[in-house]
Formats: structure tokens, C-alpha cells, sequence
């Protein structure tokens, strides 16, 4: 039997790191700019960071986890999403005792979801994500959003919209949780039986539900700008402010919620309509609980999460033509094997030398040699043959005009270049 990847993984073939590397590249860059430091944290945590991180009533938890008891019985989830390692790492490295706030990003970091692969979502996806701790204001807010958006338009993507709400902190949130739960037990028949669970406990969650039926009964509920206390209104008419000065299109949308219980005031999502149903490239928010709750000092904190697969599926649907990665400046061709330890010995020189030179493995002919060099477009061709061998020189192809000179082996990296 044919062993294939499991059902919702993919491989990145050499025929598609390129485009991952282009936008890693593009990454770094901006959050260079942006003075974001990176990050890295494991792909395995303790179940109970989740749980009580992401939320008992998020989808993610209930259904979605890859969790699994280890050798001494303990409960380990590979990780469903970034932020919370990220919380954990500042807590347990005790990172509030640096200059706040502390600007964080993670990139290409592995996350695992049990759910039906849908377009560009696969059960091990990878993320980039930014987060900023120990920034209260919502102009960290906008640059999270900024970012996310200079981001997409570097790599060329263009028709996103920016969608923002505030979803209030546990203050003003009790008294729209009162206004919504009253609003959905008149329609409590009509709900999934999910959403009729989540109504007790978190009637927040329902608004997040995929199921047409929800969708519809949603359309017509309360909504929590409505709700806001003077502390997150304000907070929200900043937010707009900082948006209006950078000149930054957006559109408040009451219903977005995001997925995970973590949130408060606000959440964005960055939305494509050339990916199917499943629209949202970028979604993120403010969460200025979750550091206390998970054991840290009372930290604010905001951010964002972006799939890497799903970006690329975005930018592939849009058109966007990534930069080829450069071939092989020289490609070092042995006439016969009596050669071969010259050629190989030339092509680490001339790698040391700065050049991208690759040299034959496979005991091609001379013609297959020529054949395979035109085939990965190497620039030129550097034959050596018996002759070549002994006045220590090669003959210099060059594969774009077929021109043909002989060089000495010390020059031959400067007359490359």
C-alpha cells in the first residue's frame, strides 16, 4: 500500500518553498520596521493552557484539539493557535520585567486543528502572528491592523476590506449577555444544538456559529456597541480615530466576535472574497485579561493571527506573481570521471568565492550535462575536460548566447560575476 500524508496535512514541495520564503522574507522586514522581536515557542503545551486560555466554549476546545495523555500521564495538546504559548512564554520568562511594551511575532509556527480542510485550513497549518504586550491604547490596535494590511499589499493582494467591532470588557459585557440570551431563547428551537448548549454559558459564542439557521436567527440580534461601557466606547472611538488619521479603509461590523473566549473591546477581521466562503485572511483583537488569568501581572495586550497556507491561497486566486527564485549561476560539467574530483573541488571554490554553482552527481554524458544545465537555467557552464584539466582552465559557456571562452580556473569567479 501506498503511504500517503494524513488526511488534512500537505507537503511544501521545492516547487512551492519559494513563494513561503518570499513571504517569510517580506515578513521579518516589516516586522523589523515595525520593531516587532521574533519569537519561538513549543509546538506541544499543557492542555490546561488552552482550556483555560482559549476558552471551554470555543469550538477549538471542544472539538478540536489534538490532545493526548504522554508517557507520565500527563494531558499535552499540540498547539491550536499562537497566542496563548506566546502568554505563557512572557509569564514564564518573566518578560514584564523588561521596557514595556514588549512587541512579539511568531512565523510559520505549526498549529493543529481536528476539523474538516476546507480552503487554504488544513488540520496542521501554519501561522504568523504578532502580538504587543503592556500597550493599553488602541493605537496598538491600529498598528497590529496596519501591519496585517502593509503585509498583504506588499505581497500584491488587493480588494480586502477591514472589518472592526468592539466586543466590551466583562463589565459592560454582563448586561449585553443579558440583552443577547433574552433575544435567543425566543428563537431557542431554531438553534444547533451547539449553539443551544453555548446559550447558558457563553451566548456570545453564538453569534460566531457557521450554521445558516444561526446565521439568520444573528442577523437580527442585539448588538454589543450598543452595549458599551464609557471606557471601551472611548476606546473604540480611538481606534476609528487612529484608522481616520493613517487614512486606513474600514467598516464596523457589530457581529464579528471572533472565536476565541480570550478577547475583549476590540476584534478585526482582514477579509478576501477570493477564497470561497471561508473569507478571513487575518483576524485578531485585544485581550487585556488573558496574561492575569493564565498567572501574570494585569497586562494589556493586543494582536493578531494569519494562515500562512491561506494568504498564499489569496494570493495565488488574486494573481499575484512571486519573484522566481534565481537559478544556478554556473553549472561545473566534468567530460568524463577523471575529472570529476576538479569539478567538484571548482564548484566549493566557487561557492566560497559567493557564486551559486552546482556540479554533476549523476555520471551524465557531456550532452546530458548541457541538457540538465539548460534545463534548471544555469548562466553559464563550465566545462572541463583533459585539456581543460592539465592548463588548469575551463571552457566557459554561456547558455544565453551560446558564446564559448576559455578561462582560468582562479579567474573564473570574477569573470562570472
Amino acid at each position: 500500500m501506498e503511504i500517503r500524508a494524513p488526511k488534512g496535512t500537505k507537503d511544501i514541495t521545492p516547487l512551492d518553498s519559494y513563494r513561503w520564503q518570499y513571504v517569510e522574507g517580506v515578513i521579518r522586514s516589516l516586522c523589523a520596521k515595525y520593531c516587532f522581536s521574533e519569537v519561538r515557542t513549543p509546538v506541544f503545551e499543557h492542555t490546561e493552557l488552552f482550556s483555560r486560555g482559549v476558552g471551554d466554549t470555543t469550538d477549538i476546545v471542544q472539538k478540536e484539539m489534538y490532545t493526548f495523555l504522554d508517557k507520565g500521564e500527563r494531558s499535552i495538546t499540540l498547539k491550536p493557535e499562537g497566542t496563548a504559548s506566546v502568554v505563557r512564554m512572557y509569564i514564564e520568562n518573566r518578560l514584564y520585567n523588561e521596557a514595556q511594551p514588549t512587541k512579539m511575532y511568531y512565523l510559520s509556527t505549526p498549529v493543529f486543528r481536528y476539523e474538516r480542510p476546507q480552503a487554504g485550513r488544513l488540520r496542521e497549518h501554519h501561522q504568523f502572528g504578532v502580538e504587543i504586550f503592556g500597550a493599553k491604547r488602541a493605537s496598538a490596535d491600529a498598528e497590529c491592523i496596519m501591519l496585517a494590511l502593509e503585509l498583504l499589499n506588499t505581497i500584491g493582494i488587493r480588494g480586502l476590506s477591514v472589518r472592526i467591532n468592539s466586543i466590551g470588557c466583562p463589565k459592560c459585557r454582563a448586561d449585553y449577555n443579558a440583552k443577547l440570551q433574552r433575544y435567543l431563547h425566543d428563537h431557542v428551537d431554531a438553534l444547533c444544538a451547539t449553539c443551544r448548549d453555548r446559550l447558558g454559558r457563553n451566548p456570545l459564542r453564538v453569534l460566531d456559529c457557521k450554521e445558516e439557521a444561526c446565521k439568520r436567527i444573528c442577523a437580527d440580534a442585539p448588538v454589543c456597541l450598543d452595549s458599551l461601557c464609557d471606557e471601551c466606547r472611548a476606546h473604540h472611538e480611538e481606534l476609528c480615530g487612529c484608522l481616520d488619521a493613517a487614512r486606513v479603509d474600514y467598516v464596523v461590523d457589530p457581529y464579528i466576535v471572533r472565536g476565541l473566549d480570550y478577547y475583549t473591546k476590540t476584534v478585526f477581521e482582514i477579509v478576501s472574497n477570493d477564497i470561497g466562503a471561508q473569507g478571513t485572511v487575518c483576524g485578531g483583537g485585544r485581550y487585556d485579561l488573558l496574561i492575569e488569568e493564565l498567572g501574570g501581572p494585569s497586562t494589556p495586550a493586543v494582536g493578531f493571527g494569519l494562515g500562512m497556507e491561506r494568504l498564499l491561497l489569496v494570493a495565488q486566486n488574486t494573481g499575484v506573481e512571486f519573484p522566481a527564485p534565481e537559478p544556478p549561476d554556473v553549472y561545473v560539467a566534468p567530460v568524463s570521471d577523471e575529472q570529476r574530483q576538479i569539478a567538484f573541488a571548482l564548484a566549493f571554490s566557487l561557492r566560497k568565492a559567493g557564486v551559486k554553482a552546482e556540479c554533476e552527481h549523476s555520471g551524465r554524458s557531456l550532452k546530458a550535462q548541457l541538457k540538465f544545465a539548460a534545463k534548471i537555467g544555469a548562466r553559464f557552464v563550465a566545462v572541463i575536460g583533459e585539456d581543460e584539466a592539465a592548463a588548469q582552465c575551463v571552457q566557459l559557456k554561456n547558455m544565453g548566447d551560446g558564446a564559448s571562452e576559455r578561462v582560468p580556473l582562479c579567474d573564473i569567479a570574477e569573470r562570472i560575476r
